[in-house]
């Protein structure tokens, strides 16, 4: 294989038959869970971020529906069974560290299980909007905790007294 340009870009041909290899772009997804008005964040266990809150997210698996890797994952890092409701974001990589190239972000709740850390994860807990750790991994977990945050209501403000 040698780099040639192809259809606007520099990719991987072999120079014997013209095969052009196109790389893929990794696809992950994420889950924003709610409970009470708070949402679930996982501290992560392992790099990159390691130590550092997100919410339950990974990869999908080639031929996986994106909705059910995103329950998958959920499951997996946090005990419980989720149902995906919509997607609320796509996300294109922000920095080189967030692994995958397009973020799929999910709202979802859940539906059975008990919350406890797993696959991935060292803790998972729920948090308001008050409470969120400052210790956020990666430029997108910023981005949709931070729309979530935009989007609760404001605290209810007490008449004077």
């Amino acid at each position: 294989m040698e780099r040639r340009e192809a259809f606007s870009r520099l990719r991987p041909v072999c120079p014997a038959c013209g095969y052009i290899h196109f790389i893929d772009p990794k696809v992950a997804v994420g889950v924003v869970l709610e409970d009470h008005g708070r949402i679930l964040l996982i501290r992560r266990a392992n790099p990159p971020e390691q130590g550092q809150w997100s919410f339950p997210a990974g990869f999908v698996d080639s031929g996986e529906d994106p909705a059910r890797a995103a329950e998958r994952e959920a499951q997996e890092e946090t005990g419980l069974s989720v149902q995906v409701l919509k997607v609320l974001d796509v996300v294109a990589r922000a920095a080189p560290n967030e692994g995958a190239d397009i973020l799929i972000v999910y709202s979802a709740q859940a539906v059975g299980g008990t919350l406890a850390p797993g696959d991935d994860a060292a803790d998972a807990r729920y948090f308001g909007p008050s409470e969120i750790p400052a210790d956020l991994a990666f430029p997108s977990t910023r981005k949709i905790v931070g729309e979530w945050k935009a989007m609760r209501p404001p605290p209810p403000t007490l008449p004077p007294s």
